[in-house]
């Protein structure tokens, strides 16, 4: 196949040997850690009550041959050789292909979405691959017409969301639970009740409360704990295998399921909850690729991972083939010696810990992933390594997810309830990537829909079996993610819908550019010195709440700058391509439209250093005289939207901000940089003096000079900073339904959401809040 590759990413990192070898090694401590701790618990869930083990060792067999079908058909066969090559340009995860779905098909959720962002390096799709088939032309454009197919793309994008959010709560809690249970097995038996949940509880507080130092500050200890911990089960599964029943391997055959379903029927249907627990963690591979390589999660995988995993269950399965009077201990340490039950004990806790930080990690980036793109509300980011963009830290959902993740183990109190809750959000979350997946085969890599139905039946048939058994389970543990899920989706939807609804009705209510210039002459509207910057959400024409205050106060600054800070449904935004600028109206009058772009990865920049940026790309815009309005051209409303794409000041050789204590007048100077200056005109009393300094070729004409010199004097006058508040309603006339929604769910989630980035920056002197009413 000819695929839409990751091919910014991913051929950076075709470098070498030894740094594909290197980046395979830290993917076992980030990407591995909580496939690699399911053989705690899978054996146990499984005869926890459906099945029994006899002596026949049918069962076992059967059990063992299901584990070793399941690992290759799934993780093997599925992600890492089909799932993986569906990256986002280098990203991977459910809202990835949904991102890549969108830009293939034109579905994107984003009100703001403009033509202008296709033009994006990382949103086109540079790959030569097969011509279209004329059923995935007409599947293409069946999903641009109708909306209610758009909404159900989101709608399964956004299920997928919740249920990674839900395993984010219970993977932790069973990893440690089930890690913590070999106290049971090391400790008198009348003694252990009293100390497993404690104990648990203790180390998810303590992993929780670790967070906010950051993946990368005990990220050297993450590798080396999950190889010690591989080689240690690896190692014990041979000890087992050639100790116990050295001709367990004829059990990997399928006919053993046969027989082992033959025999337990219904039962054994309902023992697959517990067996598909040893898949756990493989959405893993996929979700992180963004930190690693496809070839290095590969060669990870393959070579080390799943042959440690087989022999450790293999070894599980041979000790038990020779032990039938166990039946309430079918665990992973009663097949460790006695004598090393201690260290594995430590080293497994240990590993739980580092499997349980990288589906936390997963948790934060998929809520930042989704309250990028509009679905969920904003939540305070921090980003906690200067690095690695993807080390992210989000406190309410930290605190959020360790008070479920303790209720949850308090309230279960056993391997097998946590199995049945988690089995359901690991298998919900695969069942979305194949649907998804489906769709990706006939839009991105324009496959026959023969492939894309051939996926669908070969993966969907394996895992509607298990979220059948998974589903089954309902009032035996299954219905927590179930509940977690219709909780978040409850508000994911109405924060989109809310969000949606009050975008529309600034684009409905927004006044045009010929009527803001208009204006000026009945008013009588004073120009006051310094920069005025509105944000806004619009990403064309004059937002109403703008016209509501300067009906009011009829005075702006002398340089106007509508500022909409953006996300587009790519990872990452290149820096040379952050910014579009423009004029609105003549340039004479001093106003400018600023859109600055952000990734669904991006880490956003509001700072002392983004303002100067944003003043910097203005002063190239104008340097570079691109997109200007004459005078004469006043009623040609079309070119007021027309932006021009300037990189901030760390990507191109023009224009630099520099401000100094410098008193002279105006002037330009040529120094031996052959670099000019251009500096504002003195003002009395002031110390700073904003000076550009601008390449000394191409020459500037004289009405761009004298528009960078007000750009400077603006700019040295100091940034007010206008912020729209809104108080959202439902319009009179609308149904119970919207008015619960609007009035009482968005409303409450607006009040007690982050407010956006920007006003959290903004120095309070310097801000002026303009409230307004939205009936919508």
């Amino acid at each position: 196949m000819d695929l839409e590759s990751g091919v910014y990413q991913n051929q950076i990192k075709k470098e070498s040997w030894r740094t594909i070898l290197t980046l395979a090694y830290q993917s076992l401590g980030v990407v591995y850690g909580d496939l690699s701790t399911s053989p705690l618990y899978v054996y146990q869930s499984t005869f926890a009550e459906d099945i029994e083990h006899s002596d026949t060792n049918e069962e076992i067999y059967g059990v063992l041959s299901l584990v070793f079908w399941t690992l290759t058909l799934v993780p093997l066969l599925k992600y890492v050789f089909i799932v993986l090559r569906a990256d986002d340009n280098g990203e991977g995860g459910t809202f990835a292909l949904y991102s890549l779905l969108c830009r293939h098909a034109r579905v994107n959720p984003l009100p703001s979405f403009q033509q202008a962002d296709e033009d994006l390096s990382a949103y086109k799709r540079d790959v030569v691959g097969p011509v279209p088939t004329s059923f995935g032309v007409r599947l293409k454009s069946t999903l641009e017409r109708y909306r209610v197919l758009q909404r159900f793309l989101l709608v399964l994008a956004l299920l997928g969301a919740c249920m990674v959010i839900g395993d984010g709560i219970l993977s932790p809690a069973i990893s440690v639970f089930s890690a913590v249970s070999g106290v049971e097995v090391a400790m008198a038996k009348e003694h252990h009740k009293y100390v497993e949940v404690p104990v648990a509880c203790i180390v998810l507080i303590a992993l929780f409360a670790l967070q906010h130092y950051g993946t990368h500050r005990v990220g050297f200890l993450f590798a080396p704990v999950v190889v010690t911990w591989l080689l240690c089960i690896s190692s014990i599964g041979l000890y087992n295998i050639f100790y116990w029943n050295p001709h367990v391997y004829q059990a990997l055959s399928p006919y053993y399921i046969y027989v082992f379903l033959k025999k337990t029927q219904r039962e054994g249907w309902m023992s697959l909850g517990g067996i598909l627990l040893c898949i756990t963690g493989s959405e893993a591979m996929f979700a992180d690729l963004g930190h690693f390589s496809q070839l290095s999660i590969k060669i990870a995988f393959t070579s080390f991972v799943y042959p440690s995993l087989v022999l450790a269950y293999m070894g599980q399965a041979a000790y038990l083939s020779q032990h039938h009077d166990m039946q309430n201990q079918v665990g992973f340490y009663v097949s460790v010696p006695e004598k090393l039950r201690w260290p594995v004990l430590v080293i497994a806790i240990l590993a739980a810990v580092v499997g349980s930080q990288a589906i936390i990690t997963g948790t934060f980036s998929i809520i930042k992933q989704c309250s990028a793109l509009g679905c969920f509300p904003r939540v305070k980011i921090v980003h906690t390594s200067s690095k690695f963009h993807g080390q992210i830290y989000i406190p309410e959902i930290n605190w959020s997810l360790m008070i479920l993740c303790l209720a949850v183990t308090v309230g279960f109190r056993d391997t097998r309830r946590l199995g049945n809750a988690s089995g359901l959000a690991v298998i919900t979350v695969m069942l979305v990537t194949t649907c998804l997946m489906s769709l990706i085969i006939v839009l991105c890599w324009h496959q026959s829909v023969l492939l894309a139905i051939l996926f669908v039946v070969f993966f969907g048939t394996i895992e509607a079996l298990y979220f059948s058994a998974s589903l089954v389970k309902f009032l035996e543990g299954a219905w927590v993610p179930i509940a977690l899920s219709f909780f978040f989706m409850i508000t994911m939807s109405i924060w989109h819908y809310g969000t949606l609804k009050t975008y529309e009705f600034d684009v409905q209510n927004k006044v045009s550019v010929d009527w803001l210039l208009k204006l000026g002459p009945s008013l009588g509207i004073v120009r006051v010195r310094g920069i005025g910057l509105i944000h806004t959400e619009l990403v064309s024409g004059i937002p109403a709440i703008f016209s509501h205050f300067v009906t009011n106060l009829p005075a702006f600054h002398q340089v106007l700058v509508f500022l909409c800070v953006k996300s587009v449904p790519v990872p990452h935004v290149r820096h040379e391509e952050r910014f579009l600028v423009g004029h609105i109206g003549p340039r004479d009058h001093r106003i400018y439209r600023c859109i600055v772009r952000y990734g669904y990865r991006d880490a956003h920049k509001d700072d002392l250093e983004f303002e100067n940026d944003l003043v910097c790309s203005i002063a190239e815009f104008i340097r570079t005289g691109k997109a200007a309005l004459t005078d004469e051209d006043v009623d040609s409303a079309k070119h007021s939207d027309e932006m021009v794409v300037v990189g901030s000041p760390s990507t191109h050789q023009g224009i630099r901000f520099c401000e100094d204590e410098d008193d002279r007048g105006d002037r330009e100077t040529a120094g031996t940089s052959e670099l000019r200056e251009i500096r504002s005109p003195p003002v009395m009393n002031v110390r700073k003096r904003v000076r550009f300094v601008i390449p000394e070729s191409p020459t500037i004409e004289r009405r761009a000079r004298d528009e960078l010199r007000d750009l400077a004097e603006a700019r040295e006058g100091g940034v007010a900073y206008i912020l729209g508040h809104s108080y959202v309603r439902a319009k009179q006339g609308s149904s119970w339904m919207k008015k619960m929604m609007i009035n009482l769910g968005y409303d409450f989630l607006r009040r007690n959401c982050r407010a956006p980035t920007y006003a959290l920056s903004v120095p309070h002197a310097s801000t002026l809040e303009v409230g307004m009413v939205y009936h919508i």
